[in-house]
Order: structure tokens, then C-alpha cells, then sequence
């Protein structure tokens, strides 16, 4: 009896066709165990922590941008408009500088002048004049007069203060008075109001009644 081959008994084209899925273990078609599953919940919920810090910290850094972002705009904004403001002030107050140091020339000039005509004023004695000299001195005191005359009016123009203006912001008299009534009925309660009107217009009133009665009595008595 010859001896016994076990290769006698393989398929050897069915080996060579066998899928890979047909080679796997009975061990890769198990169930995971619960220590498994819960490994796998932890790994994912260390995952998710992860995640979770990442978004946090993305979301500090956007908020710290966000709050760079509106500073810069405000920075911006603020120096464009001080620049502006301070630019126009300053032009502002250079114009009113030398608006005000130009007055304060002209004012101090007409004092000079104007001290200087009073002094020629004050300078005419009569009680020196001679006959001899009379009529040169006339002439003399009269020139310096309308001289005097000539600079007072000059300064009336140039200066209000000279002319009895008020200063601005203050009220003259006649304002206060003619301001006075409405003050006066302004602070009067509407009752108050009608018998103020009541006491004015009844005269009126009774005038009117006495020509309608003198009318229709009139009237009666042609008919």
C-alpha cells in the first residue's frame, strides 16, 4: 500500500481564489468589550475638552481683536477729529488775537491822542491873553478845540463804550420794563388769566348789550 499524501486531498485553485476576509481570525469579528466602549468614551471626551479649550481660546483671541480693532478706530477717529477741532481753533483764535491786539493798538493810540488833546485844552488860559495877542490866541484855543472835537468823535466810532452802549450780555432798562408784564402774566394760573380778561373786556361787553337792546327797542317801536 503506497504511502499517505495529505496534498493529495487540497483544492489548490480554491486556495489560490480564497477571499481575505475568509483568512480573518474569529478574533477580529468580536464585540468590543465594555473596557473597551469606555476607553473610547474617555478618548473621546478628552477629545471634545480639547476642542472645547481650543474654541475658548479662539474666541479670547477674536474678542482681544475685536477690542484692538475698536481702539485703532477710535484712535482714528479721535485724531481726526482733534485735528480738525484744534486746526480751526487755532485759526479762530489767531484771527481773534490779532483782532483783539489790533483794537488794543488803536485803543491805546486814541488815548495818546486824546490825552494829548485834552492837555491842549486844559492849556488855554484866557486870563493871559493880551491885546496884542488876542486874536492869535482865539485862534489858537479855537484849533485846538476842534482838533479835540475831531479826535473825540473819532474815537466815538472806533469804540462803542464812548457812545453809552451796553456791553453785550447785559440788559438795558427798557428791556427789564418791557420784559416785566409778560414775566408778570407768565406766572399767573389760567383762572387768574380769565378774570384779568373778565375785568378788561366786560365794559365792552356791557357796551355791546346796551346798543343790541337800544336796537331792538328801536326796532319795536318803528315797526
Amino acid at each position: 500500500m503506497a504511502d499517505y499524501d495529505p496534498t493529495d486531498f487540497v483544492d489548490n485553485d480554491f486556495q489560490a481564489h480564497k477571499t481575505p476576509h475568509m483568512t480573518v481570525t474569529a478574533s477580529g469579528h468580536r464585540a468590543p468589550t465594555r473596557e473597551e466602549v469606555d476607553t473610547r468614551v474617555v478618548e473621546a471626551q478628552q477629545k471634545l475638552a480639547e476642542l472645547k479649550r481650543a474654541q475658548e481660546e479662539l474666541e479670547r483671541e477674536r474678542a482681544g481683536l475685536e477690542e484692538t480693532r475698536r481702539r485703532r478706530r477710535e484712535l482714528e477717529t479721535g485724531r481726526q477729529e482733534l485735528v480738525h477741532n484744534v486746526t480751526r481753533g487755532l485759526g479762530l483764535l489767531e484771527e481773534a488775537e490779532f483782532n483783539a491786539r489790533r483794537d488794543a493798538e488803536s485803543m491805546a493810540k486814541s488815548l495818546t491822542d486824546l490825552r494829548d488833546a485834552l492837555h491842549k485844552v486844559e492849556a488855554i488860559h484866557e486870563e493871559t491873553w493880551t491885546k496884542d495877542n488876542f486874536e492869535v490866541e482865539l485862534t489858537r484855543a479855537l484849533t485846538a478845540i476842534e482838533n479835540a472835537r475831531m479826535e473825540w468823535n473819532s474815537a466815538r466810532l472806533k469804540f462803542a463804550v464812548l457812545s453809552g452802549q451796553a456791553p453785550a450780555g447785559t440788559e438795558t432798562p427798557a428791556a427789564s420794563t418791557a420784559s416785566e408784564p409778560e414775566s408778570l402774566l407768565g406766572n399767573r394760573s389760567f383762572m387768574s388769566l380769565c378774570r384779568i380778561g373778565l375785568a378788561l373786556t366786560w365794559p365792552v361787553a356791557v357796551a355791546i348789550f346796551l346798543s343790541l337792546t337800544i336796537a331792538l327797542a328801536a326796532w319795536y317801536y318803528w315797526r
